[in-house]
């Protein structure tokens, strides 16, 4: 999900970005270290890159200034885990926001945060927390939950923007309401895409299965 160019207020376009900087710049430096480890690596962070690229370019119009779409960010934290996750998210909203006008270059800090670094994060735990017990269930999750966080992430985030009312009762109140209509296209969304990732990761692991097992 990416607010699009210009619509936030520039001191959250800021905020945005100064949380985004140091995880991408970690991740960067995970990016490479993966890369001195297995040169190999290089073709499944291509995958999970053109993955995360093309579900993500996607969109379906919804709340005025943002858009719904897939994520596909939940196969990259499976083979990577979240900070390389969060790099390639990057480079995917941003060649997006340069080549498709889709999100922009001042809401970049703010959709990294939502799609590439928060909604990841939680897909990661779920991805941890049932791969002992089943791992195409684990795959599923991952997936479902990275797409379903980062729409709840981008709610708060315009509400924080754009508050019903002062204080925290109008944020409050503002995210239930985009909540409430992101749900709509969002959630069937994040189920479909789900499938999809289920069916490239058991195809990587059925040729690569050394990689899921690390």
């Amino acid at each position: 999900m990416h607010i699009m160019e210009g619509f936030l207020p520039a001191e959250w376009c800021a905020f945005w970005y100064a949380l985004a900087i140091p995880v991408l710049i970690y991740g960067a430096w995970k990016t490479k270290k993966e890369i001195e480890r297995d040169p190999k690596a290089k073709s499944l962070l291509a995958v999970s890159l053109g993955f995360i690229f093309v579900l993500s370019a996607l969109k379906l119009p919804s709340v005025t200034g943002s858009c719904s779409h897939p994520t596909g960010t939940g196969v990259a934290v499976v083979l990577f885990g979240p900070s390389v996750t969060a790099f390639l998210s990057s480079i995917a909203l941003l060649y997006q926001a340069l080549l498709l006008a889709h999100g922009g270059l001042t809401t970049l800090g703010a959709n990294t945060v939502s799609m590439g670094i928060v909604g990841p994060f939680f897909g990661f735990i779920a991805y941890k927390a049932l791969k002992k017990f089943n791992l195409t269930a684990a795959f599923f999750s991952a997936a479902a939950v990275a797409d379903f966080m980062t729409y709840v992430v981008t709610s708060l985030q315009l509400a924080l923007a754009f508050p019903a009312s002062p204080g925290m009762e109008g944020v409050m109140f503002s995210a239930i309401r985009f909540l409430g209509i992101f749900a709509v296209t969002q959630i069937p969304l994040a189920i479909i895409e789900a499938f999809i990732a289920v069916l490239l990761l058991r195809s990587i692991r059925t040729y690569s299965p050394e990689v899921i097992s690390a």
